[in-house]
């Protein structure tokens, strides 16, 4: 393989994926034929109706589930298990109560084997890049739940991963605090580039956070649309009142409302 091959590679490729797993004794197809690839410090999101796949999608990604046909390349590579250069945060922090801040920051540099000094350093850095300055020292029952996801996405950032896969990350918290976090992020990512996948609900977050939105229709699982967002970065509260982002943002809830529509219809119909 040539080195322009290899940097021809998407970052993530998604390939002919199906998943389907056992429901109530019956095959359940999860995701069929999905075909996604996002590019290298590519900001990406997927939205839909619940049980359309996303989280499937993303746990595969991952490395947390395997396709039941096709298959995940990171960098050209097949996916089969987790790895360091995927950081994965899903909506409960999985944070360790009993350790601080900075401890639960430096732990996978600790399974890494870096000496204390270079986890410090690294620590310091992503306490600062994720504005708990102050906090270092805190443990999590002590944070509010911006804090603690923030703490989150420093753990993940802190061992260098160059793609973050998120999973609702915002979902439970309310409405002013998940607006900062939006911020905060997009902040962060403008820094310290990273390729992001990221699962919401949200429309608004959709469109205010992505490059690319993927739309995803259920039964089964399947990418029912993508809508490019051309919007300037860096991005503030004043670009949700513009005529772009309010065409966007009813372009992206119409697909997704129809797509909700006919699940509803489905399943009444089975009923």
């Amino acid at each position: 393989m040539t080195p322009e091959t290899e940097a021809s590679h998407p970052k993530v490729h998604f390939d002919h994926v199906r998943a389907v797993f056992e429901l109530n004794g019956e095959p359940f197809v999860a995701l069929e034929d999905f075909n996604l690839s996002i590019d290298d410090n590519e900001f990406v999101t997927l939205v839909g109706p619940s049980g359309c796949g996303k989280t499937t999608a993303l746990e595969i990604a991952a490395g947390l589930l395997h396709p039941t046909s096709g298959f995940v390349r990171v960098d050209g590579k097949d996916v089969t298990d987790p790895g360091p250069e995927r950081g994965v945060i899903f909506q409960q922090y999985a944070l360790f109560p009993w350790l601080t801040v900075r401890k639960n920051i430096e732990f996978g540099l600790q399974l890494q084997g870096a000496s204390k000094g270079r986890r410090h350093e690294i620590s310091d850095r992503m306490i600062e890049l994720t504005g708990l300055v102050g906090f270092a020292d805190a443990l999590p029952k002590n944070l509010s739940g911006g804090m603690k996801q923030r703490c989150a996405i420093a753990r993940a950032y802190a061992v260098n991963p160059s793609i973050l896969l998120m999973d609702e990350p915002f979902g439970a918290l309310d409405a002013l605090t998940r607006v900062h976090m939006q911020e905060q992020l997009l902040e962060t990512w403008a820094q310290d580039k990273r390729t992001v996948l990221f699962i919401t609900h949200d429309v608004d977050e959709a469109v205010y956070l992505a490059n690319r939105v993927i739309v995803m229709a259920t039964h089964p699982g399947r990418i029912q649309r993508i809508i490019d967002v051309d919007l300037p970065y860096p991005r503030g509260e004043d670009i949700r009142l513009t005529p772009e982002f309010t065409r966007l943002r009813n372009e992206v809830w119409n697909t997704v409302y129809h797509q909700g529509q006919e699940t509803l219809t489905t399943d009444r119909s089975k009923g």
